[in-house]
C-alpha cells in the first residue's frame, strides 16, 4: 500500500518533470534564435525525454488506482546567455533534479515502499545518463574556450 505522503510526492515530481520539458523547450527556442540549430534540436529531444518521465510518474499512480494531481508549472526563463551558461544552467538542472529522484528514493526506503523503490531505480540510473550528457557538451564548449567557429562545429 503506498501513503497518501508517497502519493503526494510522486505528485509533486510529475510537476518538476513538466517543468523540466518546459525548461528545455523554452532553451531550445532561445538556441533556435542563436540559429545553434543542433543545440535547439538537442533541447527540444530533452523537451520531449522530460515529458516522458512525468508521463512514467503519472502512469504509475494510474496503476495504483490513486490519484493523479496536476500542480500549477512555473515560468521557465526566455533568455540564458552564452552557449556555455546554457549548458551549466542544463548540467544544474540535472543535477537538481538528481537529488530529488535521490530523495524520492529515499522516502521510499524510509517507507519501506519496496514497489515505488523500483519504479525509482530506472530514474536513479536515468539521471546518471541526464549528467553525463549535459557535463559532456559542457567540456566540448569550455575546451573550445567559446569561440564562435568552435561553438557552431560542436551545434552540429
Amino acid at each position: 500500500m503506498i501513503s497518501e505522503t508517497m502519493i503526494a510526492v510522486l505528485n509533486t515530481q510529475i510537476k518538476h518533470e513538466l517543468y523540466s520539458s518546459h525548461l528545455y523547450l523554452a532553451m531550445s527556442a532561445y538556441c533556435d534564435r542563436l540559429n545553434l540549430k543542433g543545440f535547439a534540436h538537442w533541447m527540444r529531444l530533452q523537451a520531449d525525454e522530460e515529458r516522458g518521465h512525468a508521463l512514467k510518474f503519472y502512469d504509475y499512480l494510474l496503476q495504483l488506482a490513486v490519484p493523479v494531481k496536476l500542480e500549477a508549472i512555473d515560468q521557465p526563463p526566455v533568455d540564458y546567455g552564452t552557449p556555455k551558461n546554457v549548458f551549466v544552467q542544463v548540467l544544474e538542472h540535472e543535477r537538481k533534479v538528481t537529488a530529488l529522484i535521490h530523495g524520492l528514493y529515499e522516502r521510499a526506503l524510509s517507507e519501506k515502499d519496496y514497489r515505488t523503490q523500483i519504479m525509482l531505480q530506472w530514474f536513479v540510473n536515468e539521471q546518471i545518463e541526464e549528467e553525463e550528457q549535459a557535463m559532456e557538451i559542457l567540456t566540448k564548449i569550455e575546451q573550445v574556450d567559446e569561440r564562435m567557429s568552435s561553438i557552431l562545429w560542436i551545434d552540429k
